[in-house]
């Protein structure tokens, strides 16, 4: 059969095992490597190497600000592309619209000016046969 297991610890048991495994590990003999991850570098030492790090990280910081504002860049333009497809579509619906009302429009004033032309020619021809007809009548008479 399996060990059994505490299935709910409190906060005592957990911080008082971390406090002891500590100091067990921070005894006498423990040697500088095992020091250096358990306490944290010291202060002296790593002088140089810790501006060298902070450059790297003021770099790292830099290049980061400067994704972070071409994402920035990216969404704006591909926000605005949006913006200019829908204006672009919409610019196009006009036109066929615009070209189909036009369309409809040049063959509304064609059947005008071909009514106004009958008309006209109607007027002509009465014109003409009163004229005529006045002509027979006076010689006749």
């Amino acid at each position: 059969m399996p060990p059994k297991f505490k299935r709910h610890l409190n906060d005592d048991d957990v911080t008082g095992s971390v406090k002891s495994e500590r100091r067990n590990l921070l005894e006498d003999d423990s040697d500088e490597e095992e020091d250096f991850f358990l306490r944290g570098p010291s202060g002296p030492r790593f002088g140089p190497r810790n501006d060298k790090i902070k450059h790297v990280q003021n770099q790292v910081d830099e290049v980061i600000d400067v994704m972070q504002e071409n994402i920035t860049k990216v969404i704006e333009r591909g926000e605005r592309l949006d913006e200019l497809q829908d204006k672009s579509e919409s610019l196009s619906d006009n036109a066929t619209a615009f070209s189909n009302r036009s369309k409809q429009l040049r063959r509304q004033m064609w059947w005008r000016g071909c009514k106004v032309k009958a008309i006209m020619a109607l007027v002509a021809v009465i014109l003409l046969l009163v004229i005529i007809i006045l002509i027979v009548v006076k010689y006749r008479t």
